[in-house]
């Protein structure tokens, strides 16, 4: 994967100045070079991280005659597919690798062609025959893509940050995206939490003409509803399919000009992923894994269990609270929004590792809990369902105690003060938002810690007012189940868990993670499978674990989901508390940034030190990491961001930097042979170095 950036002008040609601030922000996405394509009216930009064609994919790239224009990030897995039955159709290629297939295909097919891509992408493709610039995000949000207006110019980017490079846009906080947050622990696209800022949409294709009109365009989106063909499986036949998809979706995740390694949690989705890697190429698999210090959280022994099964070459990270206290801040910068956990951080320690092992590609289980129904809000759902039938039964509300393994505390799941947690709002069963509404409202009493005015326009009605409008149009007809799977995906999957918790934290370090879950065979099977094969009663994933029982040990695939967590205040707020955190929570602070509201933050953090960071709930430890995080993106962006922003310029001005310029302009379309005069003394061949 890695890093994009550009402008589309409404007059005149872009600043290639402008263009190389915009890419300096981005050198930790693409360390391997740089390139810049400009003509009258557009500028691209991109950071490599070189995977396939490591001599010869550097972009922009372009097409045949130099009309269509791409900066790319991500992977087109299917890529030798379609390139073998573009070549067939007389297309050119001068380059070896995966993104020229993307430039062919939309020149051959149009929009259309984003629908023939399997892959993981964001990217900016300019059309100057028809003077159009598409934003294209893959089906599933996998990697991310920003843009914002200013005056007569639009920006785009990878990560807010290259935005902010230019002199058009300062940092503001938007609160309504900073609402959604403080409930929902993300923002949902197109917001994010900086004002002016939008955020393409999975699944979306956005078209901006000469005039910067911008039109949005829906090419994906999930469907949850059972798909009939589907509906007499048994368990093993709907195994063995599934096997069939996941086969099929880890080779192409394998195919790449560089090894590729795993990650290893100790769960059942991750040790699915491996085995059917470490089968599929005999070559010796690397498999990485986080420790914990604090036993409650560890899963060693699990994740030592399957690295020793299948041979691999193991590498370990402990994290600890020194650990997590000296990367939040770098945490935070990647992620560019305020966290409510610190769950990300661990994950930014994983990829530093895999870096430091001389990889830059990893596999990973995300995807399957969405799927297949692995998480414990689907059973709560369930259950709760099953409670609002008869409101007062003593017994209904006894197999809430079934749920979360993980409190370790079984008579806490037992107690009365569960049972009322998971009766708010019991028999409201027809809000679209059933499934989740107990837990946003849950996590929305962590407004209370924002500033007063930003506080003051938070309305969770209305921000599920607006949610419902996204909602499809087959919702009625779905199961509750899917209607929970759909909320989780659209709401949490891209947003958070393949954000926070994966590209921002990987490309941070240069690292590309891939997820054959999330393949669109795979998601298509698994979509439309009935409840039955997904969770029946209350036993989640049992298609895959009946696939897994194939090959892995009982131990693994039998064993309770439990939640990816980490350390929370105890690791911040602890007796080793640093002094960065006491000074971002200090009155001082608080009040120069003015984003936190003083005396909810000087009572959480006067609890919180005399505690030694023990807090009475999670929502309580979620406020106040949200509340020092917040204090972390504030000074990044309001106190840090220009001097961050010319130390990037300043390390450019080292790297390895390709610019190319068309400066024919209007007169294109007068030309005969269709080919764009390239101003460049950069030779012919994709201007480039092979």
């Amino acid at each position: 994967m890695c890093g994009i950036a550009g402008i589309l002008a409404g007059s005149g040609p872009v600043s290639l100045e402008d263009l190389r601030r915009m890419i300096a922000m981005l050198g930790h996405r693409g360390p391997d070079g740089y390139g810049l394509y400009r003509d009258d009216r557009v500028g691209l930009a991109h950071a490599r991280l070189s995977i396939i064609d490591l001599a010869g994919g550097f972009q922009p790239i372009h097409n045949e005659d130099r009309t269509i224009w791409l900066s790319f990030n991500g992977e087109i897995f299917n890529y030798l597919e379609l390139r073998r039955e573009l070549a067939s159709l007389g297309h050119r290629f001068y380059t070896d690798g995966d993104s020229e297939v993307i430039v062919h295909c939309y020149e051959r097919f149009g929009p259309r062609a984003w629908t023939m891509l399997n892959g993981q992408f964001a990217f900016a493709l300019w059309d100057a025959r028809r003077r159009l610039l598409w934003l294209v995000r893959d089906r599933l949000g996998i990697l991310p893509l920003h843009y914002a207006r200013s005056a007569r110019r639009v920006l785009f980017g990878s990560e807010v940050k290259a935005l902010f490079a230019c002199d058009d846009l300062e940092p503001e906080i938007d609160a309504n995206g900073l609402a959604e947050v403080f409930t929902r622990w993300s923002t949902t696209p197109p917001h994010t939490v900086f004002a002016g800022v939008r955020s393409v949409p999975p699944g979306t294709a956005l078209s901006i003409d000469s005039d910067l009109t911008e039109r949005s365009h829906r090419y994906w989106a999930a469907d949850l509803a059972e798909n009939a063909t589907l509906r007499d499986l048994t368990l093993d036949e709907a195994a063995d399919r599934l096997g069939d998809q996941l086969s099929d979706a880890v080779d192409l995740r394998l195919r790449a000009d560089v090894p590729v390694g795993a990650y290893l949690s100790g769960g059942l989705d991750s040790s699915v992923i491996a085995d059917l890697a470490r089968s599929a190429d005999r070559s010796p698999l690397q498999t990485f894994a986080v420790r914990f210090a604090d036993p409650a959280f560890d899963e060693t022994a699990e994740q030592r269990r399957m690295a020793t099964k299948l041979g691999t070459e193991h590498h370990e990270i402990v994290c600890g609270a020194p650990e997590i206290q000296n990367a939040l801040e770098d945490v935070v910068w990647h992620c560019e929004a305020p966290l409510l956990r610190t769950a990300p951080v661990p994950l930014f320690l994983l990829s530093g590792l895999v870096r430091a092992a001389g990889m830059k590609v990893v596999l990973t289980g995300e995807g399957a809990d969405e799927l297949l129904a692995g998480y414990s809000i689907f059973k709560e759902d369930k259950v709760r369902r099953f409670w609002a039938r008869q409101p007062d039964s003593a017994l209904r509300p006894a197999l809430l105690a079934r749920l979360h393994p993980e409190v370790a505390a079984a008579g806490a799941r037992d107690s009365q003060l569960w049972q009322r947690f998971f009766g708010r709002g019991l028999t409201d069963t027809d809000h679209p938002f059933y499934s989740h509404l107990i837990r946003w409202r849950n996590t929305g009493w962590s407004t209370r810690v924002l500033s007063p005015d930003l506080r003051g326009s938070i309305d969770l009605d209305a921000m599920n007012r607006a949610a419902e409008k996204e909602l499809p149009a087959d919702w009625n007809a779905l199961t509750p189940l899917a209607r929970a799977q759909w909320i989780e995906i659209h709401s949490f999957l891209s947003s958070y868990l393949l954000s926070y918790q994966g590209d921002r934290v990987a490309m941070a370090h240069g690292v590309e993670v891939r997820y054959p879950f999330l393949d669109p065979g795979v998601v298509e099977f698994c979509s439309g499978l009935p409840t039955r094969l997904k969770m029946p009663a209350l036993r989640d994933k049992v298609t895959l674990r009946r696939l897994a029982s194939r090959s892995l040990p009982p131990e693994i695939w039998r064993r309770p989901k439990m939640p990816y967590r980490a350390p929370m205040t105890t690791a911040l707020f602890g007796p080793d508390m640093p002094e960065y955190i006491r000074a971002l929570v200090s009155p001082a602070n608080i009040a120069r940034l003015g984003l936190v509201d003083p005396t909810a933050a000087a009572h959480l953090v006067a609890k919180a030190t005399r505690s030694d960071g023990r807090m009475s709930g999670e929502r309580e430890e979620m406020a106040l990491v949200g509340l020092l995080t917040l204090q972390l993106l504030g000074q990044a962006f309001f106190d840090g961001f220009r001097q961050r922003a010319r130390d990037g310029r300043r390390r450019l001005e080292h790297a390895h930097l390709c610019v190319l310029e068309d400066h024919s302009g209007e007169d294109r379309a007068e030309q005969r042979d269709g080919q764009a005069h390239t101003g460049s003394s950069v030779p012919d061949g994709g201007g480039f170095p092979r």
